[in-house]
């Protein structure tokens, strides 16, 4: 699997500026078991480089996604992040192997509960799960680092940006369901405004807003 995503780095270098995997990211991506992350049924393909169905219409990102989407967030060992959009946990525990604190936010209560089943049984004590609306982020543990968004949002969410830190980056994808949608590195300015910039069309399934 390492080999597949360090070859889709190499192929896609033009539009993502990275030539291949920082060894803290490839150490990482081969310490996750994956297949404890994923539902009975799909375990058998959980090391295949592409998404798979996790129940509750949610998938879990392919690994060069997931490996991407934390190499561009450019984590330090110190960093404190924010994910949205928990899914089944995977992302997390790729996040962190190479931070020191990981809060982690899930709108559907089923997924939230199992994925913090599930990261306990692997041993990560430095991930929090809540469930909630990833749109409002997780203010009480603000600010953030960098902020990893694992569903696509229309535009980028004001509430998000509020919760980084200066300088601090997150990693978003936007656009429509159904819709090319564009994975974009947001960077928080310091006077509270933020830069945008484009990587590479992605399609995740919709950010829904809590109720």
């Amino acid at each position: 699997m390492v080999a597949e995503v360090e070859a889709m780095y190499a192929e896609t270098r033009g539009e993502t500026g990275l030539a291949g995997m920082s060894p803290a990211v490839r150490a990482a991506l081969a310490r996750v078991e994956r297949h404890r992350l994923v539902p009975p049924g799909q375990q058998a393909m959980a090391y295949r480089n592409h998404p798979l169905p996790i129940g509750n219409g949610q998938t879990i990102s392919q690994p060069y996604i997931v490996a991407l989407s934390t190499d561009l967030l450019r984590p330090e060992p110190q960093d404190v992040v924010l994910e949205v959009g928990t899914g089944s946990g995977y992302q997390a525990a790729v996040l962190a192997e190479v931070v020191k604190h990981v809060y982690t936010v899930e709108l559907v209560s089923d997924l939230g509960r199992s994925a913090a089943a599930r990261l306990a049984e692997l041993g990560y004590r430095n991930v929090e799960v809540r469930i909630g609306d990833g749109y409002a982020g997780w203010p009480e543990k603000a600010p953030f680092d960098g902020i990893i968004v694992t569903a696509a949002a229309p535009s980028v969410p004001s509430a998000l940006v509020a919760q980084l830190k200066a300088g601090g980056r997150m990693v978003i994808p936007v656009g429509g369901d159904g819709w090319v949608q564009q994975l974009k590195v947001v960077t928080k300015r310091a006077d509270g405004g933020h830069d945008e910039r484009d990587i590479i069309p992605v399609r995740f399934v919709p950010l829904v807003p809590g109720k």
